[in-house]
């Protein structure tokens, strides 16, 4: 009896791991041609133009720790949950997730399981034996679709460029949220300045009715004239125009909150007692680097700088062949009974190769497309840090010269103060004409405007720092998005472990990044 021979087909799932395996070692052997990603130098000076002063670090500083009003919290709260630009931010995040999550899709072979079944009759004047033939076909397979061998790293560069595509989103939607809670104390503080000014003009208005109540008794009596009677009018009847101007000026400025906070906002919000000291915290700039990490938009700009780094390592490769393939697996036979019955297996297996040689000048555009849209990320990039070192000099500059501004105005306002009542009393006493006092009430009720203008100017600055600086960006939530289970989608943004480990696969070294933790409300 002759020994047992060993078959020598491999099992298909031998055959399909030996395959993979393969396949794996070529695609993990492939290289990029992208450029090489430098971080271009900080374009802006070294240091601020003001001393540092004392205060809290504003990277990790949320929010509702950095503004102390109770009211104004509520009204962050209402826009972050209710905004509609902010919905189109997280929206468009999505949109770069998926996009993302197609293009890595073509990392990895397609496979698709099929069955076909075929039965035909041909007449006899159609075949050699002049009789009309019945004939069956079945098959169950499951096949490869064309898949490139991403020798020069074409496909790994796309979806490099679109992972920083998904990042840039996320880092812009970071920027909106911080610009919309800007937005909403800058808007809650412009309602609380309208709404003093308009307190004060109000309590003007009284005064002056009843300056304007005795006048009207003196002179009935003779003992003032029609001249000081007309004056003392007009006085009265400026405050009550700017009685009317403040009203209108109060109710644009809540309706402006509402539309921010997607909820009704009364015009007498701010009405009430508020603590200046209390309001905002104390702010410590820092150095002009810590901007990098900190503001999302420079973060943001710096994503697309290396998805332009990958897109040119994508139009390299398109200049190089192109191997792809496509295969199938499975059973055939005539019978439907005999599909999985012995030596009905049948495979397919077809490598193609392309070799680009004249596309009339597509490539060579398509590469300095790639080029010039890097030399824009690069100027973009410069010019986002640069507006954003405005951003922190100006909020810098503003806090210094508007405390100075305050204290003047305080000075000037108790001056003031004094001189309408000095000249008050020299008018009842006969020692000077009743034009002396009513300029005096005038300069009053200006100055008394322009200090509490100017109070509020100096806690819209503080505002502004804290957004100029990137205040609590690492304390904003990601966006709501399941984080996928296996590598073929993308999910929520990765924090800054995950990105790192992304970008290094890429050849990319990221800014340093605090892990983001979410808020604190």
């Amino acid at each position: 009896m002759s020994p047992v021979r060993s078959s020598s087909v491999t099992p298909f799932s031998v055959r399909l791991g030996i395959a993979g395996m393969l396949a794996t070692g070529l695609l993990s052997g492939c290289v990029s041609l992208a450029p090489e990603y430098r971080q271009p130098p900080l374009p802006v000076r070294a240091s601020w133009d003001v001393p540092a002063a004392p205060g809290d670090a504003v990277a990790t500083l949320g929010w509702s720790d950095y503004f102390g009003d109770p009211r104004l919290r509520a009204l962050i709260e209402n826009t972050l949950a209710n905004n509609r630009d902010l919905r189109i931010a997280a929206a468009r995040v999505e949109q770069a997730r998926a996009a993302y999550g197609i293009q890595r899709a073509d990392l990895y072979p397609w496979f698709a399981a099929g069955a076909t079944g075929t039965r035909q009759r041909v007449p006899g004047d159609l075949n050699l034996s002049g009789q009309p033939q019945v004939s069956s076909q079945y098959q169950v397979a499951l096949g490869m679709s064309e898949w490139e061998l991403d020798l020069w790293g074409r496909v790994r560069d796309l979806s490099t460029a679109a992972l920083q595509d998904y990042f840039a989103a996320d880092d812009t939607r970071r920027a909106a949220t911080l610009s919309l809670i800007n937005q909403t104390a800058q808007n809650y503080l412009g309602l609380r300045d309208l709404q003093e000014r308009l307190d004060l003009a109000r309590q003007t208005v009284a005064t002056r009715a009843e300056s304007l109540r005795i006048f009207e008794l003196r002179h009935r009596v003779g003992s003032a004239s029609k001249l000081e009677l007309t004056e003392t009018m007009t006085l009265w009847q400026q405050a009550r125009a700017l009685v009317t101007q403040l009203e209108q000026q109060r109710a644009a400025q809540a309706h402006a909150l509402e539309l921010l906070t997607g909820s009704p906002v009364p015009v007498d919000y701010a009405q009430g007692p508020g603590d200046d000291e209390g309001m905002m915290r104390d702010l410590a700039p820092g150095l002009p680097s810590a901007l990098l990490e900190n503001r999302p938009d420079i973060v943001a700009a710096e994503h697309q700088l290396k998805g332009a780094h990958a897109s040119i390592g994508a139009a390299r490769a398109a200049f190089f062949p192109r191997i792809a393939l496509t295969g199938a697996a499975g059973t055939a036979s005539a019978d439907l009974d005999g599909l999985f019955k012995g030596g009905s297996g049948m495979w397919t297996f077809t490598p193609s190769i392309t070799l680009p040689i004249f596309q009339g000048g597509a490539l060579r555009n398509n590469l300095d497309l790639a080029q010039a849209r890097r030399v824009e990320a690069v100027a973009q990039y410069e010019k986002t840090i640069q507006a954003a070192f405005r951003d922190v000099a100006d909020a810098l500059s503003a806090r210094d010269w508007l405390a100075r501004q305050v204290e003047i105005l305080g000075a000037t306002h108790a001056a003031q103060a004094e001189r309408a009542r000095l000249a008050k009393l020299r008018y009842d006493h006969g020692s000077s004409s009743f034009l002396e006092v009513l300029d005096a009430q005038r300069d009053l009720l200006a100055v008394q405007q322009q200090e509490v203008e100017s109070r509020y100017a100096l806690l819209i600055s503080r505002a502004n720092l804290y957004a100029a600086l990137g205040g609590g960006s690492l304390t904003l939530a990601p966006a709501d998005a399941a984080t996928p289970a296996d590598g073929g989608g993308a999910g929520a943004p990765p924090d800054a472990a995950t990105r790192a480990d992304v970008e290094k696969t890429s050849g990319m070294t990221p800014p340093a990044m605090t892990p983001m933790t979410p808020i604190t409300r």
